[in-house]
């Protein structure tokens, strides 16, 4: 598959950007160089996910609409609510910075400060912006394989516009949401409020004897505010505020097998922002201000059953608190250099600070014997960033960023420098970057203690990692179409130093002493062979070693990828059929008994989907979504399967 990668490149010879050929981008993407910045003109591997792909493909939550992202795993230990990763080039799940219209909302009460990808819905969501690569330039700690921003509704147009979506289907599921977006003189608003519920499935492999066939259910609850006041042109004041609840069930095991089916976690997440944006001295300067405020609070509960040989139970909880400001500007300094050189010249600068503190308590019992974990701590970051980017010759668009943070007793300095040359003689571009990136030690590694006799290490350094890519795009036109092919590869390639790494001597602790290489391609070929159709297929070549054993990474399949569909057959008619595959990879195993076999190769899935949705007016649209049709039984993570098949029609109206 490699070779199939690399001759695909060869032989079209027309090598693309990571994420181009995905969808049809918007003309700007703003979470690459903070710079709204065409997306061709990016040196980084780019995917845009826009509300108008969400509905027609029917993502309901960000697993699924991350599902088909190039260089992107999704690794979910069970349905919606479970705990899922995602690893990116390769790199850890905490390696990737998940962001909130550019704020960064990771989780610090989670052991590695990773962020759960399992629970969050779409609801209120017009854009996620995925950007590959090293970005801790631009957004500091964690950002060491890219950065993930959900970009929130706004109201852009005279209103009110109200759109309501319902949906329902099998098994036992049922959605509703309701949006009111506009302008109404100087102010501009817009209001999410979604709530749904399923019944799920049973996350256990059918394969074990543990399965029993009850579901892990889901529900949740979110309302979402964003509200803005203009009151001289050029000046916004914002208020956003954004509230969820949810409910789910989720699975325990043992050794013997036995799954309760009492357990049970919720997650309540809370957070406001308040922020002005300006445009100064005539438009010279645009400068924003932002405080944010962000709190998560999680309990898992497991009570313990008379009737389990392990006699397992769980109560934890876990507490976040996040303060976050940010001052960012942009001059626009076209006003002192022009002429036929330089043009689109842009100054990036500002300042960040972030408060974290946590409070995690956690109270379970294995096979009889107690565990208990507990941290109270609390972390400060603060950082200094700066950027250039300029297009030189209306052919070279280069981009630069550093960055200075203070965190954990630690100084990194982060920096990141990429080209994108445009060939239009041959309908061609090629890009290149590289940056350097870290990720600061989480308050547990610091500071947890547990009963076993772990203790933080307080002199932990950061994780740091220097990486590189080189890409090509080319669009070629035929058959009247201007669009008729697209294809292309990126390769990648970046080295982790100072991996945190758990150690029992001389004391059960974390220290820096891990390392890990990875490097991979990402090919692309987008398919416009007529107006009612178009194609997509897109492969993923990865190695993710531990340099110190040499070993595969956990849950890194060497190779993964997609084909869609979208087909047009009549007027106001789309049906949109989706493959998507992963291989074989290293993880840790467990036999039809639940006992731990150790590491080895779990098996490769393939897991079909199809969308259709039919316009009957402008403002009503009828739709379905199926998933997993083919009732695969892949094992994303060993021992939790995938969800069943589900089928889930609906309706969206908009009323204006």
């Amino acid at each position: 598959m490699r070779t199939f990668s690399a001759l695909l490149a060869i032989t079209l010879a027309t090598p693309a950007f990571a994420g181009e050929a995905v969808t049809e981008l918007p003309d700007l993407v703003v979470t690459a160089t903070r710079v709204p910045t065409s997306a061709r003109d990016i040196p980084a591997g780019v995917t845009v996910i826009d509300r108008s792909t969400m509905e027609d493909r029917g993502f309901n939550t960000l697993t699924e609409a991350l599902a088909d992202v190039p260089g992107l795993r999704v690794s979910a230990a069970g349905g919606t609510g479970g705990q899922t990763s995602v690893f990116l080039r390769g790199g850890n799940s905490n390696h990737v910075l998940v962001l909130r219209d550019g704020m960064p909302i990771n989780d610090p009460s989670d052991p590695s400060d990773a962020f759960n990808f399992g629970v969050d819905t779409l609801s209120d969501v017009e854009r996620i912006e995925v950007i590959r690569g090293p970005m801790a330039a631009l957004y500091g700690s964690g950002a060491m394989s890219g950065v993930i921003n959900l970009i929130s509704r706004r109201g852009t147009e005279a209103g009110p516009h109200v759109s309501i979506d319902l949906s329902g289907g099998y098994p036992a599921q049922v959605r509703g949401a309701v949006s009111a977006t506009g302008t109404e003189g100087r102010i501009d608003y817009a209001l999410t409020i979604a709530s749904q519920s399923q019944r799920g499935f049973d996350s256990n492999p059918q394969r074990m004897t543990s399965y029993t066939g009850t579901p892990q259910g889901f529900r949740d609850r979110i309302a979402t505010l964003n509200l803005g006041f203009t009151p001289v042109d050029g000046t916004r004041f914002s208020v956003f505020l954004r509230g969820r609840a949810a409910l789910f069930g989720f699975n325990t095991l043992g050794t013997p097998t036995y799954d309760t089916a009492n357990s049970s976690g919720t997650t309540d997440s809370l957070l406001g922002r308040i922020g002005v944006t300006s445009a100064l001295f005539g438009g010279l300067l645009d400068t924003s201000l932002f405080l944010g405020r962000q709190q998560e609070d999680r309990h898992y509960v497991e009570p313990n059953a008379a009737a389990d040989p392990n006699q397992n139970a769980t109560n934890d909880r876990y507490h976040a608190r996040r303060n976050d400001l940010q001052w960012n500007n942009t001059l626009h300094m076209d006003r002192f250099i022009g002429g036929p050189a330089v043009s689109a010249s842009s100054l990036t600068f500002g300042y960040q600070r972030l408060e974290d503190s946590i409070t995690v308590r956690t109270n379970d019992s294995f096979g009889g014997f107690p565990y208990m974990n507990s941290v109270r701590a609390a972390m400060v970051t603060d950082a200094a960033h700066a950027g250039l980017q300029a297009t030189l010759w209306d052919r070279l668009t280069l981009t630069g960023q550093i960055r200075q943070d203070w965190v954990a007793d630690q100084a990194p300095f982060t920096w990141r420098l990429g080209g994108v040359v445009d060939f239009p003689e041959l309908a061609t571009k090629v890009k290149a970057a590289y940056g350097t990136s870290f990720r600061a030690p989480s308050l547990f590694d610091r500071f947890g203690i547990d009963s076993y006799g772990y203790v933080g290490n307080p002199a932990l350094k950061p994780e740091t990692a220097q990486g590189w890519e080189v890409g090509f795009t080319t669009t070629l036109p035929a058959r009247g179409m201007p669009d008729f092919l697209t294809a292309g590869t990126t390769w990648f390639n970046q080295q982790v130093r100072n991996l945190i790494v758990t150690v029992f001597t001389p004391a059960y602790t974390a220290t820096n002493i891990g390392a890990a290489h990875m490097r991979g391609l990402e090919t692309e070929v987008a398919l416009h062979p007529a107006s009612w159709l178009r194609l997509r297929l897109s492969h993923t070549y990865t190695e993710a070693e531990n340099r110190d054993t040499g070993s595969q990474l956990l849950r890194r399949p060497p190779h993964s990828g997609s084909v869609s569909a979208t087909i047009t057959p009549l007027p106001g008619l789309r049906i949109m059929p989706d493959l998507t595959y992963t291989g074989s990879f290293r993880d840790a195993l467990y036999d039809n008994g639940g006992a731990f076999l150790g590491s080895g190769t779990a098996q490769h899935g393939l897991i079909a989907n199809l969308s259709a949705a039919y316009d009957i007016t402008s403002k009503i649209q009828l739709y379905t979504t199926g998933r997993n049709l083919f009732s695969s039984r892949f094992e994303p993570v060993n021992g939790y399967q995938t969800p069943g098949t589900s089928i889930v029609m609906g309706v969206r109206m908009t009323l204006d």
